[in-house]
């Protein structure tokens, strides 16, 4: 079975009439390519631009020098050379979109609730869907973000500028389905997870954060790239501490 075929037909409400008119085919045969069987190059061409979807996406198998293990690759659906690339819209349409997962982790993100004015209104109307919210920025007392700050030569801001991310998140903090965390690792990457897509900043040695790389990714399977991220996300969460211990004890 083709589940991102079908996935996307759904998405982009296209049904299979409507698929075979575009291709010019039976609609049996639409049912096949929805079974598993791969279309014509012609006619993954006039799907993929129906349905808005890279072809590689929905085809992995049939990449060029396509092997065991290739597939993974096209979980990289774009990449950017600076994460200060990625259109503030993109940021919106994945906030928007999230229907049970958004994870932040990293040192302040401060970026996002100055970028995003209703961040906390999106966050709250996912909440109100049952979506879950963890949120884990560095410990601002910790080494970590003193270490972080020394190796970007912020002069002591970094601190600061957590402690301002976390005034900013405060309207939500008490939300069902929010958790906010504190950490003091020494993180190579940071995370924005929007259910099954993941943005992904690779730190470079002494960069600011807007100057790193970043890859969006979307998960295909149980052992592609985005799962590999997740893991080590969950990891760092588990690691963390909640930012309100004595609330935590409480609750429980």
């Amino acid at each position: 079975m083709n589940e991102r075929l079908r996935a996307s037909m759904e998405a982009a409400q296209v049904d299979i009439h409507a698929l075979a008119l575009a291709t010019g085919v039976d609609p049996k045969t639409v049912q096949r390519w929805l079974g598993g069987r791969v279309p014509h190059p012609r006619h993954r061409w006039a799907i993929s631009s129906l349905v808005a979807e890279e072809e590689g996406y929905l085809w992995p198998a049939a990449r060029p020098g396509s092997a065991p293990g290739a597939e993974a690759t096209v979980e990289v659906i774009a990449a950017y050379a600076h994460r200060a690339d990625i259109p503030t819209a993109k940021w919106a349409d994945l906030l928007t979109r999230a229907r049970s997962h958004i994870d932040f982790l990293g040192y302040s993100f401060l970026f996002l609730p100055e970028q995003h004015v209703d961040l906390a209104a999106v966050m709250e109307k996912a909440c109100a869907a049952n979506c879950t919210v963890r949120i884990m920025v560095a410990d601002p007392d910790g080494t970590s973000a003193a270490e972080r700050d020394h190796l970007e030569q912020l002069a002591g801001t970094l601190p600061a500028r957590i402690k301002t991310t976390l005034t900013h998140l405060s309207s939500i903090e008490s939300l069902a389905g929010v958790e906010i965390r504190l950490h003091n690792a020494h993180l190579y990457n940071a995370f924005y997870r929007f259910d099954d897509e993941m943005i992904v900043t690779p730190y470079l040695v002494g960069a600011h954060g807007f100057q790193h790389p970043a890859l969006h990714l979307r998960r295909l399977g149980p052992y592609g790239i985005f799962v590999s991220f997740a893991e080590e996300l969950e990891r760092l969460w588990s690691a963390a501490l909640p930012k309100n211990p004595t609330s935590m004890e409480t609750e429980e």
